[in-house]
C-alpha cells in the first residue's frame, strides 16, 4: 500500500472554525474522507503547500481541539 495520495482532484472545503479575517484558514476534503478513508488537511492560505493526512480518529481530535480552543 502507498502513502502517496493523489490529492490533484481533491474538493476542498474550508472549516467553519477558520475565522473569516483572512486569518487561521483550515480546508479538509471529505469526498477524499470517504473515498480514501484518510482525511487530508491543509492552510487555505497555502494550496500549493503541504497536507497533513489524518486518520478518522486524528481528525476527530483535531476537531476537538478546535472546538475547546474557540470556546476558551
Amino acid at each position: 500500500m502507498s502513502n502517496t495520495h493523489d490529492l490533484s482532484r481533491a474538493e476542498w472545503v474550508k472549516s467553519s472554525y477558520s475565522g473569516g479575517n483572512e486569518g487561521q484558514c483550515v480546508e479538509w476534503s471529505p469526498a477524499y474522507a470517504i473515498a480514501h478513508g484518510v482525511v487530508p488537511v491543509r492552510d487555505s492560505k497555502t494550496p500549493a503547500g503541504p497536507t497533513l493526512i489524518l486518520s478518522p480518529e486524528g481528525f476527530a481530535g483535531l476537531v476537538a481541539f478546535a472546538r475547546s480552543a474557540a470556546d476558551a
